[in-house]
């Protein structure tokens, strides 16, 4: 049985399509945090708030900066998934639900490996450092985070765990440092796709302002593969010891973002409660 959620999804898209003309039958690609549909029979994709709201209430916000710095960085040569150019990207507004539209690309089946994904990273990097800044450094992670400490109760999180968390990142903040610069926000390699143009990185939502160190944990941090080897395979990549602050921020908000996605997929309740569990406890 489809969840009420993606149903609302499929609506929204459909109704926001028509509206510019595009008559569209959607099909899931995925039902993750966001749900995202490709319109077919149209090349464009679909991405709707879902899950999303219930730590970002101003979902606009973090929507619009995707939409505006992926159309940015295809503009440049950036190897990203572009926003549609056959409706107008959004993001749109259809009641309460808050939706994105993406240019569909065909993906291969390829994985990457640690050589491939740093090299598009650094490919990405430079254009991101071309890129004009926007918002408070790292505002995306820390609202994310104190909206997750302001609301997970909700979610069966108790008040001891919600105390340590809050405690954690009061003591993380002072060390988060460095220049800041554009970022992708949540640069690990499930977010890098093979397509027959090459590799292509996309979910650009978590965009913020701040120090390469936060994209460079989000490699470091991923199960997918070898996170060292790929940062061991760029240029004057930190150790782990210079990493750790921001490993320890990407593990929180990692954590954090679970426990929703364990909102809308019971399935996954177990897993999340481990996972802040082992947070908590490092």
């Amino acid at each position: 049985m489809t969840a009420a959620r993606v149903e609302e999804a499929i609506a929204a898209a459909r109704v926001v399509a028509a509206m510019h003309g595009l008559r569209t039958r959607p099909e899931v690609l995925q039902d993750g945090i966001n749900v995202v549909l490709h319109l077919s029979p149209a090349p464009v994709v679909a991405r709707v708030a879902t899950l999303t709201r219930l730590l970002r209430r101003d979902v606009l916000t973090p929507f619009g900066r995707e939409v505006s710095l992926a159309g940015a960085l295809a503009s440049a040569g950036a190897p990203v998934v572009p926003p549609s150019d056959l409706l107008p990207p959004g993001p749109h507004r259809h009641g309460d639900t808050v939706l994105s539209f993406w240019t569909y690309v065909t993906v291969l089946p390829e994985r990457p490996g640690p050589a491939e994904v740093a090299d598009a990273f650094a490919e990405l990097q430079a254009c991101l450092a071309e890129q004009p800044t926007t918002g408070s450094p790292l505002d995306t992670p820390l609202r994310d985070l104190e909206s997750f400490l302001a609301r997970a109760g909700q979610w069966g999180v108790r008040a001891g765990d919600l105390d340590t968390f809050a405690h954690r990142l009061e003591l993380l903040r002072p060390r988060l440092e460095g220049a800041p610069r554009t970022l992708h926000g949540d640069a690990h390699p499930g977010n890098l796709l093979a397509t027959p143009d090459g590799w292509r990185w996309t979910d650009l939502e978590d965009t913020c302002s701040g120090p390469l160190a936060w994209d460079l944990a989000c490699l470091r941090t991923t199960g997918r593969l070898d996170g060292r080897a790929v940062l061991d395979a760029l240029p004057g990549a930190p150790s782990d010891g210079e990493l750790a602050p921001w490993v320890e921020l990407r593990r929180l908000h990692a954590a954090a973002w679970s426990v929703v996605h364990a909102s809308g997929h019971p399935a996954s309740a177990g897993p999340a409660r481990e996972r802040l569990a082992s947070v908590l406890a490092a």
